[in-house]
Formats: structure tokens, sequence, C-alpha cells
């Protein structure tokens, strides 16, 4: 019995992918498996491939295209244009067979009993080699949106089917190996949300840049979801933590056992660029873009609480197709909300098709090797640098002009943009974000990418020799071709080790892609990178914004635009900070150290002129435990107290371990516990909660044994550790620096005195400071001493644990 020609969304499963392709019969599974868990998915009806394969055989439609197709070279950009036309052309312009229309005229008309007269459906293609492991047809073909009666179904589906033959579709299938008639084509037929009346956006069930799982990553902008999808908008982002969410779902009657704390882990948070919206229209064009209202840009476009249904649904959308495939199955999905009934709606879901694929035993790391001049900066895609000529390009129709390897500069792609982006050696975009079409392609094609410059298309001239360094948080765009290296590390044939191996971490934006690393946790998180970069504001500026000059409260408004509280934006966004931290690494320990700014470094931020003294030598100045308890500082320390709080109880990271820097005596140290204590970060009410202290003072060591009477454990910080022993300037005089470093015989009687008084008091002892990343020897001195972790920069780890593992041997 041969396959049907239309068949309810309903009646599909995974099992259909042949004749419903693999959005279609991915929505069809998620109505029969997932609607009873709560996932809500709207219904339809699909067109099979069997009837696009009736279609084209019994027209004569497949004479014609390879005919057409004969001679193609899909490098040449004119001829695959002239050629595409020609085919798709062909297809619009053929009726449907009647018995064919007949079934399509009477499914539609069962839909709309279930919807209405006139019900509004999304028109959408579905090859059946697509969304599958391996091959990346998203956004390949067409979407018709806002398609209302029978005709103009019966045109979009026809249209849809063209669309197989578009110049980017067929350049794909000749990439990828695919014969142009082995793959064929469905139409689902599928009840539109009204978003254009609410928001919409993608999500990914993991971190879309490095890989890391542990993660929901949802993009969502006002109206159509097609903004996003065609990188024309930045949207909001926001991530959220599985392990901590999962044990708040209802369908994992295990893992509630495991908490009853509901925590709330939505542990980043970013307001986009969303200046316009696709809506319904009237007319031949059935949407249109209008401007988004300053309000509505002020604002996020989806609630917390949505945030949450959202992230659950990924978590269970994943969970089950991993069970269908036997393996973990992370997802990509679209969804939407409906401004009408209020309610949230998954559109479509597919296998995510780059990160999980990767290999991450095997970790490529890209350094420049010279400082250049920047041009321009955005969101970073990729972990990657190039350089090359500029083309900037515009419009669609100038892309023949493209030469391989360059790299394209233009304001937005969308999917006719494929056949030059597969040859550029990088892109860079005015506007998209993370999951804008650009993003997506330049990901799979594994080229670095800069989205939402915002001005990258002014400023770069065609023919400019520019370097895209996407290693770091930012994407950034230099003059020139600069120098950099690439180097490959394979962790699965690194030694194990005794000592434990723990990494310092100060970006957050890179911790997900370190925590690949091999590593017992992070011996050092620093909290100053957050405050500089992520706030930028000086934390009494925003206490006192009421009693701010004008001026300066225009400047700290253009930095909190979405805030009505000006302090719980830094609380909100230092949490976020360590959030990301502490995730990357969950369960492992992560040692977050307070705020360790000097005057003249909180002088540099926002607003921190009117609050800094100025200090002869800042770096033996008012700085670390000094400041949290004195009246000048105490209620910008309490802002970090709750920011700690947040991380900890709400987000549900208990991996996170407080450390106090530069505390001069155990009488400082009992001043700061007993604030932390006291508001709310209490050791007594909460068991898993430790506070270490840095040792990097002379008297941290000699009175070791009073500090960890206050502290849980100790933290070697061996670069103030060896300026204090010996009286030489970290920061400073060439002159001196060549007298003695960490090797010293009194830095090293220090640091083996106070690792004996540790591991007698059965306390914690680490080291976080660089001298073991610098000195081969020292990294040898701390093992035989017995230090229980090491924590070094990310790009030492390696080289050092085979020192260690080489010392450990030595001494067994």
């Amino acid at each position: 019995m041969s396959y049907p020609f239309v068949k309810k969304l309903s009646e599909v499963t995974m099992r259909d992918v042949p004749e419903a392709g693999g959005k279609n019969a991915s929505l069809g599974e998620m109505i029969s498996a997932l609607g009873k868990e709560g996932v809500r998915v709207p219904g339809g009806f699909v067109i099979t491939a069997a009837a696009y394969r009736y279609f084209v055989e019994s027209t004569g439609l497949d004479k014609f295209i390879k005919e057409s197709l004969e001679g193609l070279d899909t490098n040449n950009m004119r001829q695959l244009s002239e050629k595409g036309k020609k085919i798709r052309e062909k297809i619009t312009s053929t009726k449907f067979p009647d018995d064919l229309e007949e079934a399509i005229r009477k499914i539609h008309e069962e839909t709309e009993k279930i919807y209405g007269k006139g019900a509004d459906f999304a028109v959408r293609s579905s090859a059946t080699a697509e969304d599958l492991p391996g091959a990346s047809f998203a956004g390949e073909h067409e979407t018709y949106l806002n398609i209302r009666g029978i005709e103009d179904i019966l045109v979009a589906s026809k249209k849809a089917m063209a669309s197989l033959f578009n110049d980017r579709a067929i350049s794909y299938r000749v990439d990828k190996g695919f014969d142009h008639f082995k793959v064929a084509l469905s139409v689902g037929v599928q009840k539109m949300i009204r978003s254009d009346l609410a928001s919409s956006g993608i999500m990914f069930s993991l971190d879309t840049e490095s890989g890391f799982p542990n993660v929901v990553l949802i993009n969502s902008t006002y109206g159509l979801g097609e903004m996003i999808v065609q990188g024309e908008v930045t949207p909001d982002e926001f991530l959220v933590f599985k392990p901590t969410l999962e044990k708040n779902i209802e369908s994992h009657p295990v893992k509630k056992l495991i908490n009853h704390k509901k925590y709330l882990p939505l542990i980043s948070k970013k307001l986009g660029v969303k200046n316009r919206k696709m809506v319904y229209a009237e007319g031949e064009h059935p949407t249109k873009i209008v401007e988004t209202s300053d309000l509505d840009m002020e604002k996020y476009s989806i609630t917390d609480e949505e945030v949450f249904e959202l992230a659950r649904w990924a978590v269970q959308i994943e969970d089950h197709y991993s069970k269908i495939n036997g393996k973990w199955t992370p997802m990509d999905m679209e969804w939407a909300k409906d401004g009408r009934d209020g309610k949230l709606y998954i559109v479509q879901a597919r296998p995510e098709t780059v990160q999980s694929e990767k290999d991450n035993t095997k970790i490529k790391e890209y350094e420049l090797l010279e400082k250049g001049t920047e041009i321009t900066r955005g969101a970073s895609v990729g972990n990657a640098i190039s350089s090359g000529k500029a083309r900037v390009i515009i419009k669609a129709s100038e892309i023949h002009k493209f030469e391989k390897g360059e790299i394209l500069v233009t304001e937005v792609t969308d999917p006719n943009w494929e056949p030059i982006m597969k040859i550029a050696s990088g892109i860079v975009t005015d506007k998209g974000g993370r999951t804008s079409h650009a993003a997506i392609v330049s990901r799979e094609l594994g080229i670095p990418c800069v989205v939402g410059t915002e001005n990258a298309s002014k400023l770069i001239k065609t023919g400019e020799e520019i370097t895209v360094d996407t290693a770091g948080s930012d994407g950034v765009v230099f003059k020139g071709a600069l120098k950099f290296k690439i180097s490959e590390i394979d962790t699965k044939n690194l030694p194990k080790t005794r000592t434990e191996v723990m990494i310092n971490i100060a970006t957050p934006d890179t911790a997900f892609e370190k925590s690949f690393l091999p590593n017992s946790g992070v011996g050092l998180a620093r909290e100053e990178f957050i405050i500089a970069d992520y706030i930028g504001i000086h934390p009494n500026a925003l206490i006192n914004y009421e009693k701010l000059e004008p001026s300066l409260k225009k400047k700290i408004d253009a930095k909190t635009t979405g805030y009505k509280s000006k302090t719980q934006f830094y609380i909100d966004n230092l949490a976020y900070g360590i959030a990301k931290i502490s995730a990357a690494f969950y369960p492992r320990p992560v040692i977050v150290r307070l705020s360790d700014f000097k005057t003249n470094e909180y002088r540099s931020l926002l607003g921190g002129d009117l609050y800094e003294p100025k200090e002869e030598n800042p770096m033996i100045g008012w700085r670390g435990a000094s400041r949290y308890y004195s009246e000048e500082f105490k209620d910008a320390f309490l802002l970090e107290v709750e920011a700690l709080k947040k991380v900890r109880n709400e987000f549900g990271l208990t991996n996170t371990i407080i450390m106090v820097p530069f505390c001069r005596t155990p009488e400082e140290g009992k001043k700061v516990v007993d604030i932390m204590e006291a508001n709310g970060l209490n050791r007594g009410k909460d068991k898993t909660l430790k506070f270490y202290v840095m040792c990097e003072i002379p008297s941290n060591v000699l009175l070791a044994d009073e500090f960890l009477d206050i502290f849980d454990g100790m933290s070697i910080g061996s670069n103030d550790l060896t300026q204090l022993v010996l009286g030489i300037d970290r920061d400073g005089n060439e002159r001196i620096r060549s007298i003695a470093n960490e090797n010293s015989e009194a830095v090293k009687k220090m640091i083996s005195s106070v690792i004996k008084t540790c591991r007698t008091r059965n306390k914690y002892i680490g080291i976080c400071g660089q001298a073991p990343s610098d000195y081969p020897e020292f990294a040898a001195f701390l093992v035989k001493e017995g230090v229980v972790s090491i924590s070094l920069n990310p790009d030492s780890i390696v080289a050092t644990i085979k020192r260690i593992h080489k010392e450990e041997q030595a001494t067994h």
C-alpha cells in the first residue's frame, strides 16, 4: 500500500521521517508523546513526500529538473541563480494533479472545522534528509506565514515545494553530497500562533558556542520569530541551568526527592536590541515589519516565569529524543507565544547538529601573537581567529563579486547568502544575535563570526586586510592581518594526578568552553572582570543614585536599561557572572574571591572618583577585607553578599565557595565573616557553605592557626605573598624585578609552613597564584610539600599536569 498524500500532524511520528520529513515528523512526535506532559504544539496537516514525488513524476517535472541542472557549477553564482530560478518558476506554474489537489482540499476542510473558517496557517517545507544528524537544512527552504483559505494554501504549498530548488538548497546538497532526487520534500501546514501580538524565539538545550550541555539557551523577540532567524534583530537572551532546574520538574519524581527546595536558575539575562518586529498585514503580503515602541525595547519580551516554562519543555524534549535515539540528543527548537490566549507553544524541534557532533576531548586553542588596532566588536560566534581581505556586500544581488577566502562584511545574512558563506574565511554583521542565520551557518562551517556590531559595514572597506578574533568573550575585528597561533590539545592522553588541578577563571564568557579542560574545579574565580565589564559602575554610585548630578545619572541610566532599581542591576549582573562560572564546573568546587580592586581600579569605574581616595601605593592600601566592614564601603559589600546568596540559594549553585582576599589580621577576618553570616550567608544554617581566606600576606602564614579558627581553608596567592615577603613591587620597578621571584627560599619557607599548618588542621590548602604556571620547578616544590590543589591559568593546564605527574612519580 502506497503512503497517503496527506496526513494529520497528530498521526505522524519519527517513524514517518521518510515521508513526513524531519520537521513535520518531529511536530507529530511531540503532539502524541509530549502533549500529555504539558508541552503545547499546534496541530495541522502534512502534504507528504509521496505527494511531492507523485507531483513531479506525473507532470514530467522530474525530467525538466534533471535537464536544467546538467553542467551546473555551484561556484558560478550567476549560473546557479539562472538555473534555480528556471526550475522554481516551472514548479509553481505547474498544476497539481486532480486527485492530489482534492486530498489537500479535503484535509484542509477537516482542519478548519477544528480551528475555524479562514484560520491562519504557517506553510513550511520539510526535506526528507532535513534535520538529521550530520545534515542541517535549517533555513534552507521557505516558510510562508499567515496563509488563509484553501486557494492560498495550494499556492503556498507549491512554492514550498519549489524551494527545494532555491540557489542555496541546490548548493547545500552539492556540498554535502546529497543526490537532488534522493531528497524529497513534504509540506507542513500548521496552525499559526499569534506571536505577532506577543513574542517568539529560538532555544537550544545546550550552549551553542561551546557545546556545554548543562544549560538551555533561549532567544526572544517581539512579533513573529522570522526576525531572529533572519538576524534582523538582536534578541533578548536567557540562560537556564538544567541540573538545578530539573530538580523542580514534576515529571522527574526521583529527582524531586534530591532536594525539595525550588530553585530558579536563570543564570544569565541580557536585554536585546528589539527595534523592529514582524506582524500580520492585510493585502498582497501577509506580513510586514514595523518599529517597536521605546517602552517595549526597554523591557524583556517574555517574563522569567515563561523562561522557566520554556526551559522545562526543552529538558523534556531533549530527554524524549535522547531516549528515541539511544544517545544524548541536544535540541534546536522554535517557540511562540500567542497574544490572544497568552500561552506558549513549541512550533519546531530538531536535533542540534554542530556542537553535539564535536569531540570535546580535543580542544583547539587560538591565540593572537600581536596587538592590533580594534575596528569594532560584537557577539562572538565560534572560537577561532582568521585574517583576510574584507568584502563589504549589502545586497544579495552583489554576492557574485565575492571571492574565496575573503571575510564577508554585511548588515545581515539570510539563506540566500549561503553559497558565498561556505567559501568565506570569516563573517562580520551589523545586526543579529548568537542564533541568527549568520551565527548558525558560521558555526557549522567552523569559521569565526562577529554578529551585532551595529557599524562594521560602515567602518570597514572592501579590500582592507582585517583580522576576526572570536577566541574571547567578545568578537573583535582588528585592522591588518595579525599573527596568531593554533594549538590542539587531546585531553584523553593526559595522565591522572593525585594533586588536584584546578583552573583560574576571570572571564565568565569563557567558562563553558574551559570546563572541557581536565580539572577538579575552579581554584580562583575573580569578581573584578565581572564588575568592570558586566557592570562598569561604582557600587556606591548606584546606592546613592538619587543624589548624583544629572549628567552622571544619564550615563548610569544608559548602562542600566530595563532596571528600575539600580542596586538590583549590580546584584543581578554580579550574580550572573559568578553563576556562569559556577554552573560551568558544577558540581565541582568553584572558589569565588570577593572583589579585590585597588582604589585606583575602583576610581576607573563610572562614578568611582566620587568615592575613592588617591593613594601613593594602592597595592598595600585600602583593598580586600579592610573595605568590607568600613562605613564607606559596607553597603557596597552587602550588594556582593546579595549576589552570592542569589547564586547559592536561588540558582542552587551550592558548589560556590567564598574567599576573602587581603585579610591582614584574624580580627578583620572575624568582622567580615560576621557581616556575611548576619546577612544570610550563614554556615550554621547551610552546612554546604564554606569560607576560605587568601594566604598572601606574611601575617596569614605567621598566624595561620588563628585564621583557620575563623576560615575553612586557605588559598595561597603567590603573587602578593612574594611581593610582601621580598619587598618587590609586583607591578613596578624593572630595576629590582630580577633580584628574586617565587622560587626564593624565603617565599618557599612561608608556603611550606602554611601547607603544614593546614594539613595538620585538616583544612583545605591550595594555591591560585601565577607561580606554578610560570616556573616548572615551583610546581614540583608544591607537590613535594603536599599542597591539596594547584589552580592554573587555562593555557598552562596541559603542560603543568604533565609536570605534576612526573614529580608525583618521582616522589612516590
